[in-house]
């Protein structure tokens, strides 16, 4: 390639704004192609709106759950006698509002941003064209808003198109009373009776946030138990904290249709049951956006799920295009996204580049208690996939978890048998996204559990229960205990 190298990313999420970002810093000609503002889902329906409600719903479900333990009163009536009655309550048109507006401000940073670092900004929906020139490059066609097209010419593509919610044949969103996770911030005030369908990631976080805002949530789960594809006590915990704080879990229960009835929503299950409330959120998982982009005809491989097909360093099957987010159907994170974006433009303009190892991810699930995970799973040590140990410490024992109140959560960490290097960890508690950080530098840098016990921690802090599981799991090697 002679010349600037030209790319084009459609897509402005974090996979599109962080591909642009280093390609515009090794010296690239980039120009970003996106429909909706940057920031993509993550920033503008997703991750930062749930993330803000949630928020407030996390301060209300802590003033419930401890005050009264922490000698805290609440007078209503000014006779200097707390009463039992709960007494706060939550102006959901006003959360939601802050919600979109703290969701522009960030979009407005990022456009900011990029903007700075010289890459071109377009609006609207890009297009692969099929054919590949003679000189290796490709033709990508934007349709602007107006409906005006014009054709951009790049050395290399990044698709970065990103998901949306996936939709039930019988359950159609109407966006006033069956809802998406796009829609609840819309909603002027709050359900009095919400049926939630879902009892994945998404599902979750909704079910207990409006749970703690104030509606009676029913949580309806086709599995066996909340977060299947999560640590089983993690999930164990988190189920008990729900029930016990007055939701209605549904296990084995698929919904096969929602429908309007008047003001209220009926939605009926597999096994015939209906169950009735004032909103439903549909909370099923997500469908990539791409068809109608051209991608199979320019020769871009596709998952059946419709999903792009990429390697370690998010190359598709087409030459000189790549791809990135939840678009590839990888790991549904934005971490991950800007990851796979970085590692894009790395390999293709010629930079050192690291291929993507998702063994060293760190996740958070943003309920109350947080769960947060890193490294290898529990599902894989019972499956014989890694020969680990593990200790697990309830949080019931940590000094600070009882000057906060805290009753729920624990640390649990997985070490290899003969070198104790530290291979993953769970921890559920308040801000576990910051408590797993260091399990997530542990698993990195194959730091063994000897050299996690002897760092020192503060006294008291939660982080010390990872010491203390490291210590012990130090100790059971020393005296051969598996």
């Amino acid at each position: 390639m002679e010349g600037v190298t030209r790319i084009v990313i459609i897509g402005g999420g974090p996979g599109g704004y962080e591909a642009a970002l280093v390609a515009a810093q090794l010296g690239a000609e980039v120009t970003v192609v996106d429909r909706d503002g940057l920031g993509g889902a993550s920033v503008l329906t997703d991750c930062v709106p749930s993330k803000t409600l949630i928020a407030t719903a996390e301060v209300m479900t802590s003033f419930d759950s401890s005050h009264e333990e922490l000698g805290i009163e609440i007078d209503h009536d000014g006779d200097g006698i707390g009463d039992e009655v709960r007494g706060i309550g939550v102006d959901l048109g006003r959360v939601n509002r802050r919600v979109k507006r703290l969701a522009l401000a960030q979009s407005h940073d990022i456009t900011a941003s990029v903007t700075r670092a010289g890459v071109r900004l377009l609006r609207g929906t890009g297009r692969l064209e099929p054919n590949q020139a003679p000189d290796g490059s490709r033709r990508v066609t934007v349709t602007a808003p107006d409906g005006e097209r014009s054709e951009l010419v790049a050395d290399g593509v990044l698709l970065a198109t990103g998901g949306q919610p996936r939709e039930l044949p019988d359950a159609r969103p109407d966006g006033e009373r069956i809802l998406t996770w796009t829609q609840v911030y819309d909603l002027k005030e709050l359900p009095e009776e919400l049926i939630v369908v879902g009892s994945g990631v998404t599902g979750a976080e909704f079910a207990g946030a409006y749970q703690a805002l104030g509606s009676r949530v029913t949580l309806v789960s086709s599995r066996d138990r909340v977060l299947p594809g999560e640590d089983p006590d993690a999930a164990a915990v988190l189920e008990d904290v729900f029930r016990r704080r007055g939701m209605n879990v549904l296990s084995r229960s698929r919904a096969a249709a929602a429908r309007r009835v008047g003001d209220r929503v009926e939605v009926g299950l597999q096994d015939g049951r209906v169950i009735s409330g004032t909103h439903c959120l549909m909370a099923v998982g997500a469908v990539p956006n791409t068809s109608g982009i051209g991608l199979e005809e320019a020769g871009v491989r596709l998952h059946d799920s419709g999903h792009i097909v990429t390697d370690k360093v998010s190359r598709t099957s087409a030459p000189g295009v790549y791809a990135a987010g939840d678009c590839t159907g990888v790991l549904a994170l934005a971490s991950v996204a800007a990851m796979q974006g970085r590692i894009a433009m790395y390999h293709f303009l010629g930079d050192a580049v690291a291929p993507l190892d998702l063994r060293t991810v760190s996740g958070n699930i943003f309920t109350d208690p947080e769960i947060a995970t890193v490294g290898w799973t529990q599902a894989d040590i019972d499956a014989g996939r890694m020969d680990a140990r593990v200790v697990k410490l309830p949080l019931l024992r940590n000094p600070r978890a009882k000057m906060q109140g805290v009753r729920d959560g624990f640390v649990k960490l997985f070490c290899r048998p003969g070198t104790g290097i530290v291979v993953g960890g769970v921890v559920v508690a308040p801000r576990a996204s910051e408590l797993i950080h260091p399990i997530s530098i542990a698993v990195d840098n194959s730091l063994t559990v000897e050299q996690i016990a002897k760092a020192f921690t503060v006294y008291p802090s939660l982080s010390g229960s990872i010491a203390e599981a490291a210590r012990q799991l130090h100790t059971r090697k020393a005296v051969g205990e598996q």
